[in-house]
């Protein structure tokens, strides 16, 4: 398990939580008694992006707003031979007799598929309720203290140091 290769290291508490929730992201502690090698893999992946990209941050940050974002997706879809479908009018999933999505009609035209992903509300009476999230937009005329006056930060809290049932993400985008 992960708990069992971090205790070879003799590692802290904090060192463990940065491992878990800011290298691997995980949301939760439940890794610790999972197999180690998703683990591995995970802090792999942040190593190997840390190293792509210039600028000393492992994460994709769009220069013209979050809009660039499903822009990116739509792309990526296309180059793995995916359909990406945006502002189209009434969707409705297609399913099989055995209940598995096939395909999402539009406009009397069905795009097949292997996999559907969409918002829940397009799927009502195929989802369950099984948390909340909270989120806040906080408008700034400062940087984030401590963060070396930094236009662009994640910061992510353990929920063990906040003594709470999840982790907290913070980002910032340009105070």
């Amino acid at each position: 398990t992960t708990r069992e290769v971090i205790s070879k290291y003799g590692l802290e508490d904090d060192t463990v939580d940065f491992i878990g929730h800011a290298l691997a992201l995980h949301r939760d502690d439940n890794y610790l008694d999972e197999p180690a090698i998703d683990t591995v893999k995970r802090m792999k992946l942040y190593a190997e992006s840390l190293a792509r990209f210039q600028g000393g941050s492992p994460y994709i940050y769009p220069l013209y707003g979050l809009g660039e974002l499903p822009q990116a997706f739509a792309r990526l879809s296309a180059v793995y031979g995916g359909t990406y479908m945006l502002n189209k009018p009434e969707c409705k999933v297609e399913f099989d007799e055995s209940g598995k999505a096939f395909g999402v009609t539009s406009e009397g035209e069905t795009a097949k598929c292997k996999k559907v992903v969409c918002d829940p509300s397009y799927l009502p009476d195929k989802v369950t309720k099984v948390g909340r999230v909270a989120r806040a937009i906080c408008i700034m005329k400062h940087p984030i203290p401590d963060t070396k006056d930094s236009h662009s930060v994640q910061i992510i809290l353990p929920k063990k140091q906040l003594k709470r049932k999840s982790d907290m993400y913070v980002f910032c985008c340009s105070y």
